[in-house]
């Protein structure tokens, strides 16, 4: 299968910490079928930061969605609470809390987020971006 033509998944999450453990095995399958397992250590790395955080800290169902597009990867994550997600930190490496974020910032080429309020959407959608060199 050619990695050139873009393509997008979401998967829609409840609020259960279960949900982690289904996104990480779904985006792994979804980058194995793609042609992209080279990408999926980083990927899911950071997948599993991102949907750890809306589980965490939010009380609502949350969705995770891939979108491959000129050889960028994207992951992201809508959750229903419209709080900014707390900066990064650069935490120690011995903290147990606070390096999510960081983590996402040093593993990825780009990161942020932004908040939905239109069309009966709301919340934040927190994404970031993995772009492949030699897929």
């Amino acid at each position: 299968m050619s990695t050139d033509a873009p393509w997008e998944y979401t998967l829609y999450i409840p609020h259960d910490a279960r949900a982690v453990t289904v996104s990480r095995r779904t985006l792994r399958l979804i980058l194995t079928l793609h042609g992209l397992l080279p990408l999926s250590e980083t990927a899911e790395l950071v997948a599993t930061e991102l949907v750890s955080n809306a589980v965490r800290h939010t009380k609502g169902p949350a969705a995770l969605r891939l979108r491959w597009a000129g050889r960028v990867l994207r992951i992201g994550v809508w959750d229903a609470d419209p709080t900014p997600p707390a900066p990064p930190l650069s935490a120690s490496a011995e903290a147990e809390n606070g390096r999510g974020l960081d983590l996402v910032r040093n593993c990825t080429d780009g990161w942020g987020w932004y908040q939905l309020s239109s069309n009966g959407n709301s919340g934040k959608f927190v994404w970031c971006e993995l772009a492949s060199i030699g897929a």
